[in-house]
Order: C-alpha cells, then sequence, then structure tokens
C-alpha cells in the first residue's frame, strides 16, 4: 500500500455528514474573515489581504512557476504574499492562504457522466489540469463507484475528486498546498464547498473558513 498525502475537492451541493467533534472544530477555527478582506496571506511578518482575483493570480502564478511555465504579471501584489505561497505554510501551520466562504445557492442537480464525474467536477479538473498538468487522481471511475468511501459520500455522486501526493515528502507536501491553495482562491468559480488536505479543511460556507481535523 502506498503512503501519501491526499487532497480531496468536494463541489457545491454535496451533502457531507461529519461527526460532531469535527463540526465543533469547524465553527471554532480559522481565521474570522468576515469583515476583512476576501482572502488573506499568513507570513511571518503578519498577514497580507488579498482580493480575490489578487488570491486568483497569485496562486496561479505560484502554481506555474513551479512548473517552469510562463506564469501571469504578479507585479501588483506583496512578494511576501507570492513567497509565503511558493514555498507553503512552515511545518504543521495549516494553509497559508484562506478565502471567505462564498458557496453559491442552489445549483441545478447534475448527472454523472461517462467519465463518472458530473459535468462541474469535469469542469474542476479540467481547469486544475491546465494550471497543474496531469496528476494521479481518484476517488471516481467510469460509469461511478458505490463502494470505498462514507456511505453519504459526495464521491458516489461523482462530485470529489481525490489529488494524489505520494509519497509523503516536503516538497509532495508543498505541491499540495500549491494545489489546495488554489482551489480555495478559485472556489467562487468553479463552485467548490470543500478542500481537505494535510489534515485541515476549508469550507465555503463558513465565515470561519479553515479548521484542523
Amino acid at each position: 500500500m502506498l503512503v501519501g498525502l491526499v487532497l480531496l475537492a468536494m463541489l457545491v451541493g454535496s451533502l457531507v455528514i461529519f461527526g460532531p467533534g469535527l463540526l465543533r472544530t469547524l465553527q471554532e477555527g480559522g481565521n474570522p474573515l468576515r469583515w476583512g478582506p476576501e482572502c488573506t496571506v499568513e507570513t511571518a511578518d503578519g498577514e497580507i489581504g488579498l482580493d480575490r482575483d489578487e488570491a486568483k493570480l497569485a496562486t496561479t502564478a505560484v502554481a506555474l512557476t513551479a512548473r517552469g511555465a510562463p506564469a501571469p504579471d504578479t507585479s501588483g501584489i506583496d512578494d511576501a504574499a507570492l513567497q509565503r505561497l511558493a514555498e507553503g505554510p512552515p511545518g504543521d501551520a495549516g494553509p497559508s492562504l484562506t478565502c471567505r466562504g462564498s458557496a453559491a445557492g442552489e445549483l441545478p442537480e447534475q448527472q454523472m457522466t461517462d467519465t463518472g464525474l458530473t459535468p462541474r467536477a469535469e469542469q474542476l479538473r479540467a481547469a486544475m489540469t491546465e494550471v497543474f498538468g496531469d496528476r494521479p487522481v481518484g476517488g471516481f471511475a467510469p460509469g461511478g463507484i458505490d463502494q470505498g468511501h462514507g456511505e453519504d459520500s459526495t464521491h458516489y455522486d461523482g462530485r470529489a475528486i481525490d489529488i494524489f501526493f505520494r509519497p509523503v515528502t516536503e516538497e509532495n507536501r508543498r505541491e499540495g498546498w500549491l494545489l489546495a491553495h488554489w482551489l480555495i482562491a478559485h472556489a467562487e468559480d468553479l463552485h467548490i464547498q470543500y478542500v481537505i488536505f494535510d489534515d485541515r479543511i476549508w469550507s465555503a460556507q463558513l465565515t470561519r473558513a479553515v479548521a484542523g481535523l
């Protein structure tokens, strides 16, 4: 069995049942962003506020740069924020970037396609691949899956994608955070409800948006 880090992205409309301990942690944890900037980056010298467009630009730029691909101009964004996003969170500090929850209202229900994903999940996978290239993914299969996850898992509806970073190394952890931060920054556009990685969960439905598991 390969040991590795798994990043899980779940689409809006998911029904996910968590234990009361996790729900309490979600309600108590994270940064209170309700009245502050849409997004913040935690650096050694304190928080740097970004609007959502800046967060999307910054997370895309550092991801493309890490791949050696041409990156968009980030001259208007604080260098300290870009450096932290590129390096990833130190130790077990949790995510370096978080954004205010912005869950969309009720979206039309979508049926699973032949790939085992809904069209919105396919859109997410395509957008992710464009920036990060092909990565090992799972949690879905042609025709759908009906086992291997919790009873109410959104994997069974084709609305969740697992992204694998194996083995557990600091470099793979850093790459996982590059993607996790990008997903959080783009959650509003891609209708992402939850991002789970490295024992942390981000929820689009909470103003205190990041917590530990």
